[in-house]
């Protein structure tokens, strides 16, 4: 058993605005929580998830905008060091799809860097609002 088993469940949400300075926020506020959290700038762990947080904010600001309407990003560390990054917003019908990219397109490509780097992600109906939540699970203990 290590120290990260005997540590009690974390969490950090943040309420953002769907806009790209919102994204880029989540993107740097998520790497500053997983360094408060013991998971420090340049290691494999904080740079994975940071830049997991940052296209599925990124996802939720370009395809799952509503205006007015703000998205929710959502960290926890769960007892065995699985780190889960949460984007939430209110577009509930517009679900997230691996497609190949064109080869010469500047975007389409987020989903399949979540793919590579996430160990698992998915979407689920959003808790208790209307939309959906993107997730991802990341094994941190062996990053720490």
């Amino acid at each position: 058993m290590t120290t990260t088993d005997l540590l009690p469940p974390r969490a950090f949400t943040l309420r953002l605005t769907s806009t790209p300075r919102g994204a880029r926020l989540a993107r740097r506020l998520a790497s500053h929580q997983l360094h408060a959290w013991g998971y420090p700038y340049g290691t494999p762990v904080n740079d994975a998830v940071t830049l997991v947080t940052a296209e599925l904010a990124a996802n939720a600001v370009r395809h799952g905008r509503v205006p007015g309407r703000d998205f929710l990003l959502r960290l926890t560390e769960g007892e065995a060091g699985v780190l889960r990054v949460e984007v939430s917003d209110t577009r509930g019908e517009r679900l997230p799809a691996l497609s190949a990219p064109c080869f010469d397109g500047e975007s389409g490509r987020g989903l399949l860097l979540v793919e590579a780097l996430a160990d698992a992600w998915g979407v689920e109906p959003r808790k208790g609002a209307p939309g959906k939540t993107v997730w991802a699970l990341f094994s941190a203990s062996s990053g720490r």
